[in-house]
């Protein structure tokens, strides 16, 4: 038996200010911090340079950069775990 993907991958997907800003608005699941999941939302759905764009507009609307997760993790202990996350511990840490 095969299992189909319900989504297929979008590669070069265009991400103006307007796509970025809109990852502001996501709601989070019950229990878990709304500025987390907004950081975790564009961490695993932006490239590099979108998410250092997106950490701007983060930051402008008052954000918490240092919000956790319920494990009590934020996402720059996540970040670090994966082997392409250097690059967004840095823009994290630079933001």
């Amino acid at each position: 038996m095969s299992l189909k993907k319900d989504k297929e991958k979008v590669l070069g997907e265009v991400f103006d200010d307007a796509r970025i800003k809109s990852f502001l608005n996501y709601k989070p699941p019950a229990g878990v911090s709304a500025d987390f999941h907004l950081l975790e939302k564009a961490y695993r759905g932006m490239n590099i340079d979108n998410f250092k764009t997106f950490l701007a507009f983060f930051k402008e609307a008052g954000r918490d950069l240092k919000a956790i997760n319920p494990d009590g993790k934020t996402l720059i202990d996540i970040a670090a775990e994966h082997g392409h996350g250097k690059a967004y511990v840095q823009a994290l840490k630079a933001a």
